[in-house]
């Protein structure tokens, strides 16, 4: 009889459960934490930027204030350290982790060199994704250990005033629209991340700054769609036609390996609609930015599916990131049981357009609300984290409780006076943002270690030498 050597992820779940159900706690404090730390100190020194809160009709705010009449007020309590908050994440476990297993055995096979050339991670959200620091964060700490893969998927032009990608520099001239963000009416045809930008004038054009050898442009193919010259460098490289059946567009190049200053400019009067580009390079991991301020989960039901199953099938993730609430916990139309069927209907929409893909839930954090001249905790809050993680792992998907991991509720106060969140009581400063995406990035690891240990326990020493892989294990 032949042996099998095909592996099936799950089996390790099946085998060895208990070793997926507590976090590894390391034994001391880690390099991402010194740091955070180090960058909390220097923050400290400079105001945090405050944003300004997000409008409310009447009717949410009169809600909120009940609410927040009910709540007990905030009690002295000593200013939280950093060193303390990692320390709190720790101690709090990331839910459902044998739900990351078939991402953990991609970034084996991909650190090993027998995955893809390269993986994908596709993170949507908030504001508190669009601001790209956790993100940006934890980009930087894939790649460093995993290899750079470059930018991967990017917006196309700005298509808002404070749009930003840490790694890449992104702009338009003025006569590009945003289609897709909250107050503006939209078809739904806005792609990967829900927004795309349009224009029908001539002499428009958008620009990137990245370093890549392989490129891809997102595009949307319509009757009667106008043309672009592409140029790299400052020099005329094709022209690229968007008229055609509607639906999705790509345009592949292949440029010298390096930093290129790309640009798209539109040639007659005539509609064109892009999404962005994918600018990636080498063998390693993409982490991609994929939020919208003010957005709600339930947003992508309003983005064409066919569109978006085609675009996700293009960037083919490993894991995708999900990280809303936030936003859902000032919308009262939201009780805990519809949340809770609306989140599971995103997770099993995601789960149809990419199958192989784990899936990772992000909790939304601790938040205040202004209440007779103070700060009081918004329960409301409440009823959106426990019905994701209703949601979350009633369909298979991890759940990273971040309000949890940050001390619990009503524990905002302490990182507001720690500098490590804004004095809104909504958002982190850049510190804090950071500080959650070495958390994370920190838990991730851990876990990966231990199915790294338990891969070659249960598989056999020579597992990966009979298929053709470079085993480093322990």
């Amino acid at each position: 009889m032949r042996a099998v050597t095909r592996f099936n992820p799950l089996l390790v779940w099946v085998l060895v459960p208990s070793l997926f159900l507590d976090p590894v706690l390391p034994a001391g404090k880690s390099a991402t934490a010194k740091r955070t730390a180090t960058e909390t100190r220097k923050a400290r020194k400079t105001p945090a930027k405050i944003l300004p809160p997000k409008p409310a009709t009447s009717s949410a705010r009169s809600l909120s204030r009940n609410r927040a009449a009910s709540a007990p007020a905030f009690s002295p309590r000593p200013v939280l350290s950093v060193e303390e908050a990692l320390e709190i994440a720790r101690q709090t476990p990331l839910e459902n982790v044998a739900a990351l297993v078939p991402f953990f055995e991609q970034l084996y096979r991909h650190q090993n060199g027998s995955g893809d050339h390269r993986l994908h991670i596709l993170h949507y959200g908030d504001s508190h994704t669009a601001a790209d620091e956790w993100t940006g964060f934890l980009r930087a700490l894939f790649q460093n250990r995993f290899g750079d893969g470059g930018a991967g998927w990017t917006h196309a032009g700005k298509p808002w005033s404070s749009f930003r990608r840490l790694d890449v520099s992104s702009d338009a001239t003025p006569g590009w629209r945003a289609e897709g963000l909250l107050g503006r009416p939209s078809d739904g045809w806005n792609g990967l991340a829900g927004v795309s930008i349009t224009t029908q004038k001539p002499g428009e054009s958008v620009l990137l700054e990245a370093s890549c050898d392989w490129l891809e442009v997102f595009y949307l193919r319509q009757p009667g769609g106008g043309s672009l010259n592409f140029y790299d460098n400052g020099v005329l490289v094709d022209r690229i036609d968007t008229q055609g059946e509607r639906g999705a567009g790509f345009y592949r190049y292949a440029p010298v390996p390096g930093p290129h200053h790309f640009r798209l400019e539109t040639v007659d009067a005539a509609p064109v609609r892009l999404f962005g580009w994918a600018a990636e390079q080498g063998h390693g991991v993409t982490y991609e930015m994929l939020g919208i301020n003010g957005a709600q989960a339930s947003i992508v039901f309003q983005w064409e599916e066919p569109l978006l199953a085609e675009h996700i099938a293009r960037r083919n993730p490993a894991l995708l990131v999900f990280a809303y609430g936030t936003n859902e916990a000032s919308n009262f139309d939201w009780n805990r049981e519809n949340y809770r069927h609306m989140f599971a209907s995103l997770i099993q929409r995601f789960r149809r357009m990419a199958p192989t893909a784990s899936i990772l839930v992000i909790g939304p954090p601790d938040r205040s609300v202004r209440w007779r001249g103070g700060w009081r905790t918004f329960d409301a809050v409440d009823r959106i984290v426990e019905a994701q993680r209703e949601a979350a792992l009633g369909t298979g998907c991890a759940f990273w409780d971040l309000r949890a991991k940050m001390g619990g509720k009503g524990s905002m106060p302490r990182w507001v006076s720690a500098g490590l969140a804004q004095r809104d009581y909504v958002h982190f400063t850049a510190a804090g943002y950071r500080l959650i995406g070495g958390a994370i990035f920190e838990d991730l690891m851990n876990h990966y270690a231990t199915f790294v240990k338990v891969r070659s326990q249960w598989m056999g020493q020579d597992f990966d030498k009979r298929n053709g892989q470079k085993s480093d294990n322990p």
